[in-house]
């Protein structure tokens, strides 16, 4: 079974490529785009978690509030 054999099995042979399909290029431009628009859209949402804890609209997590206010974790002051 050789390389021609292998091809017809798999019928990749004299085929045409589907009209739907894509460049690795294209692929590699589409997924950059996708992860910048992601990271663009979580940045937007942590300034504005900020913000909303530097209003004292939202109520912090515990991460969050350790990070704020590391003195409320400070058991040595009792």
């Amino acid at each position: 079974m050789g390389a021609e054999a292998e091809a017809e099995k798999h019928g990749t042979e004299n085929e045409k490529p589907s009209p739907n399909s894509i460049t690795v290029a294209q692929f590699l431009s589409w997924k950059r785009q996708k992860d910048a628009d992601e990271s663009a859209r979580k940045a937007e949402a942590a300034r504005k978690r900020a913000e909303d804890i530097a209003a004292g609209t939202v109520q912090m997590n515990g991460r969050e509030l350790f990070l704020h206010e590391p003195w409320v974790f400070d058991d040595t002051r009792l």
